[in-house]
C-alpha cells in the first residue's frame, strides 16, 4: 500500500490495494432499485413507452393505434402541417442547431423576432427564450434573489418551480394551496424590509384548478411582495386568445413576471420568461441556464412562431377544446368518479391505491386509450390519479368512448369500493357542479 501526504502528514492509500472497498457504494441504490422491473413482471409498468407515430388524437404506440388523452397537445397544433412547415423551412434556413449559447454566438434574429411576438402577445415589455420551460423557471428563481429575501410558494406548484425556489439564494416559505388566508398569514410573520416575492402555477398540472389570482395579489400588496405567475398549462386555454390565467382573470398588469411553455397548447419545446424590460435585460445576463447553455434551435423557433399566429387566428381552436372539457367533466361526474377542483382540460380521475392506478392504466392501454397514472411525489401518498387531459381535436365520439371505457374499468377493478379511494374520497376538495368553468374567450373571475 503507497504511502500519500495529506495535509503534511503521511496516510496510507488504498488505492493499490485489490481488497479495499469504500464503505459506502454511490451505485448499491441503483441496484437495489427494482421497481419498474416489478411492475414489467406484473405487465403494469406504464411508463417511457415508444410512440412510433403521431396523427392528431391518435398515436401509434407498442403496434397498435391508440387514443391520445394524456398528452398537453390542447389546441392539437403540435402535428399541424403548417406548423410542422414552418419549423423545416427554419431548419432549412439556419440548419439545425446553433452549436453554442445565444450568449455567445448562437442569437439568431428568429429567437428575437419570437420574443418580440410573446411580449407583444401577453403584453409585457420584454421576453426571453429559454430552451426548456424547466429552464425558465430556474434561470429566473436562481439570479433574481439574494440571502434575506423570500420566495412564497404554492404548495402544490410545479416540480421546475419547486427547484427554482430551492436552487435561489431565498428562503422559501411554503403556503396552503390556492390560499390568500394562508399567504396572509405567512407574509405576516417576515421582515417588512425584506424582499419577496409570490411563486404559483396560474393553471395547476395535476389537479387542474386554477389559481386564485385576484385575491393573492391583493394579499401580496398589501406586503410589497412581487408575483410570478407560470402559465404553462394556462397558455392557449385561458383569457382572450389563449392568453393565459393572469389575462383571463384580468390581473396581467399585476403580475411582475409570467412564464410560459412551447410544450403544451403551442406543441413544440422550451419556455419563456415575460416582465419589465430591465429585469428581463438582468436575467438575460445573469441567469447560468441560460448562459451556458445551448440555443433553442431553428425548428423550435420557426415552429412556434407559426404555432403562435395559428392559435390566435383559429378561435375555433380554444371554443371546442372548453367544450370537450365541459363533456368531460360532466361525463366522469355523472359516473361517480372523483375528479377534484379541476376547472380545466386537466381531468384527474381519482384511483387512490397506487398498484391499481397502475393496473387501471394498463388495464386503458390494452382497451386502447393512452393515459397514465401519477403517484407520490406528484400527488399525495394514497391519492393516486390517472391523469388525463384533452384536445380541441378530440372528437365526440372518441370521448363517450374514452367515457365508457373508465367506467367499464373501475366496476372491473371495483374502484368505487375500495378503501383507500373512499378514504381519499373524503380528503379531496370537490367541485360539484361546472357553471364556474371560465369562458375561454373573455376576462372570467374564479
Amino acid at each position: 500500500m503507497k504511502i500519500i501526504s495529506i495535509s503534511g502528514e503521511d496516510v496510507l492509500s488504498p488505492l493499490d490495494s485489490p481488497t479495499w472497498k469504500p464503505e459506502h457504494d454511490l451505485f448499491a441504490k441503483c441496484e437495489a432499485y427494482d421497481e419498474p422491473e416489478r411492475a414489467r413482471a406484473l405487465g403494469i409498468y406504464p411508463f417511457f413507452r415508444p410512440i412510433e407515430e403521431m396523427d392528431g388524437a391518435e398515436v401509434l404506440c407498442e403496434g397498435k393505434r391508440v387514443l391520445m388523452v394524456g398528452s398537453n397537445n390542447y389546441l392539437g397544433l403540435a402535428n399541424d402541417s403548417r406548423v410542422v412547415d414552418a419549423a423545416v423551412q427554419a431548419t432549412r434556413k439556419y440548419g439545425l442547431g446553433c452549436t453554442g449559447s445565444r450568449f455567445l454566438s448562437g442569437n439568431l434574429i428568429i429567437h428575437e423576432q419570437l420574443e418580440e411576438a410573446l411580449a407583444d402577445y401577453i403584453g409585457k415589455d420584454a421576453a426571453l427564450l429559454f430552451s426548456t420551460g424547466y429552464f425558465a423557471n430556474q434561470g429566473a428563481l436562481t439570479c433574481l434573489f439574494e440571502d434575506g429575501d423570500y420566495i412564497l410558494c404554492d404548495k402544490e406548484n410545479h416540480a421546475s418551480l419547486i427547484d427554482g425556489c430551492r436552487m435561489s439564494a431565498a428562503k422559501i416559505i411554503p403556503f396552503a394551496h390556492n390560499s390568500p388566508e394562508s399567504l396572509r398569514r405567512r407574509l405576516t410573520r417576515l421582515p417588512r424590509e425584506a424582499g419577496k416575492m409570490v411563486v404559483i402555477d396560474g393553471v395547476f398540472s395535476m389537479s387542474g384548478d386554477i389559481a386564485r389570482l385576484p385575491e393573492l395579489m391583493d394579499v401580496a400588496g398589501e406586503f410589497g411582495a412581487k408575483f410570478y405567475v407560470d402559465e404553462a398549462h394556462a397558455l392557449g386555454v385561458m383569457g382572450p386568445d389563449g392568453k393565459g390565467s393572469a389575462l383571463g382573470l384580468g390581473v396581467a398588469d399585476r403580475a411582475d413576471l409570467m412564464m410560459g411553455t412551447f410544450s403544451k397548447s403551442l406543441g413544440c419545446m422550451g419556455g419563456f420568461l415575460a416582465g419589465d424590460e430591465d429585469v428581463i435585460k438582468y436575467v438575460r445576463h445573469k441567469a447560468r441556464c441560460f448562459i451556458f447553455t445551448a440555443s433553442p434551435t431553428p425548428a423550435v423557433a420557426g415552429g412556434v412562431l407559426k404555432a403562435l399566429e395559428i392559435m390566435q387566428q383559429e378561435q375555433w381552436r380554444i371554443v371546442k377544446l372548453w367544450e370537450n372539457t365541459r363533456r368531460m367533466h360532466r361525463g366522469f361526474r355523472e359516473m361517480g368518479f372523483h375528479i377534484g377542483t379541476t376547472e380545466t382540460p386537466i381531468v384527474p380521475i381519482l384511483i387512490g391505491d397506487e398498484q391499481k392506478a397502475f393496473f387501471f392504466a394498463q388495464r386503458l392501454f390494452d382497451s386502447g386509450i393512452f393515459a397514465t397514472p401519477a403517484i407520490y411525489p406528484a400527488v399525495r401518498r394514497g391519492q393516486a390519479i390517472i391523469r388525463t387531459s384533452y384536445m380541441a381535436t378530440h372528437a365526440p365520439e372518441q370521448l363517450d368512448y374514452v367515457l365508457e371505457t373508465f367506467e367499464r374499468i373501475a366496476r372491473e377493478l371495483r374502484i368505487f369500493e375500495d378503501d383507500v379511494y373512499q378514504r381519499a374520497a373524503g380528503e379531496i376538495p370537490q367541485r360539484h357542479h361546472d357553471s364556474s368553468l371560465p369562458h375561454p374567450v373573455r376576462t372570467v373571475a374564479v
